[in-house]
């Protein structure tokens, strides 16, 4: 499919009212955008379903199998817990329907490599949530590196928080502790950052990592249990670049009382530093300085945002430019958002990172262990 009617028909699984990432961030962004449409919300429960429903104006359904039925729907936006990514994915793969999966995109490698074979073989567009490479900053730098803006690249340094998994937390976050439900250190905060710098640097040949859990209990807010953790909440990576630069990166969970985001990308002619109050970097505000030449310190940039976006600043902005791009891609046949390919080279990447570190030897990403 290279074209599209717009506008494109939008259902969102897991549009539960609250504060759920649907509702931050995918609900605003697609009402400021003329290209889309909302036509329907779904949610486990039919109660939530009809919240939701009276909230947006739209229908609400309690089984998302009704959602994707609708023939109004051309673009399936799934929100939910990683464990339910594969079976609701599917479904709008065999409907043949657009399909938007937030990131991770399956609960491992194998998941996420049985659901791109499916929409290769559906031959529908699909969409994965790797929203940070859009955010003005990401794209400034990404920018200035292509221009030779930084010379010849020595290496680069991330440094970030997960927010999420430190020592307290709430019981609907609570399943983030558990490594066996996909959402981690790794796999969110540490992937969507990896995301961002390939963009601006380029792939990942080989990675030397470490994972451990610092934290081996964590407090949920009215148990008078605490629950025992099981997914790493400190993530060291030793990336090396394909064009042979070092890379450091480091994510900690919980926030930090130092700095929570700082990514500085050296090179022989200049420097580029992103940093931000939030530690996500795929829903922080980031800001970018540059130096070079006989330039002694960094100077921060302005960053240009389209006014026409209708968003402000937050979690909207980065998820409603990836929207705007994909009906570009829609509308003129190009391939420029991430796809299910691209986020199954992801889970390759998170794969030989965690054999890296079960191993202690670095690891091609193509999931050969590289000779000593």
């Amino acid at each position: 499919m290279t074209k599209h009617q717009e506008p494109i028909g939008v259902g969102i699984v897991g549009a539960s009212p609250g504060q759920g990432w649907a509702t931050l961030a995918h609900v605003p962004a697609l009402q400021a955008l003329p290209e889309y449409a909302l036509r329907a919300v779904a949610t486990s429960r039919a109660s939530s379903a009809a919240a939701a429903s009276e909230l947006l104006g739209v229908p609400g359904y309690g089984d998302y199998r009704e959602l994707i039925e609708q023939p109004d729907v051309d673009l399936v936006v799934v929100s939910v817990r990683v464990p339910s990514h594969h079976e609701i994915v599917s479904t709008a793969l065999a409907a043949g329907k657009l399909v938007y999966s937030e990131w991770p995109l399956g609960n491992g490698l194998l998941e996420a490599a049985d659901l791109a074979e499916r929409a290769e073989a559906a031959g529908v567009r699909t969409v994965v949530g790797l929203q940070g490479r859009f955010a003005p900053a990401i794209e400034r730098a990404r920018a200035l590196v292509a221009e030779g803006y930084v010379g010849e690249l020595l290496s680069t340094t991330l440094v970030g928080s997960g927010m999420s998994w430190g020592g307290e937390t709430v019981p609907g976050a609570a399943y983030l502790f558990d490594v066996a439900n996909g959402a981690t250190t790794l796999t969110v905060t540490a992937m969507h950052a990896l995301d961002a710098l390939v963009h601006v640097l380029g792939p990942v040949a080989s990675v030397a990592a470490e994972l451990s859990v610092g934290r081996q209990t964590v407090a949920v807010a009215g148990e008078s249990e605490p629950l025992t953790v099981t997914a790493p909440d400190q993530v060291a990576i030793l990336p090396r670049l394909a064009g042979g630069a070092p890379a450091t990166l480091h994510v900690r969970g919980g926030a930090s009382r130092g700095d929570n985001f700082r990514w500085e990308i050296n090179g022989t002619a200049g420097d580029l530093v992103l940093t931000a109050e939030h530690g996500n970097l795929q829903t922080a505000d980031l800001r970018l300085a540059a130096g070079r030449g006989d330039e002694p310190a960094t100077g921060e940039l302005a960053l240009a945002v389209d006014p026409t976006l209708g968003v402000a600043s937050g979690p909207p902005q980065n998820v409603a430019l990836l929207y705007r791009q994909l009906a570009r891609d829609l509308r003129e046949g190009t391939r420029v958002v991430p796809d299910f390919a691209d986020a199954l080279a992801h889970h390759r990447l998170a794969d030989a990172i965690e054999r890296s570190a079960r191993s202690g030897q670095r690891v091609r990403v193509d999931g050969d262990f590289v000779a000593a």
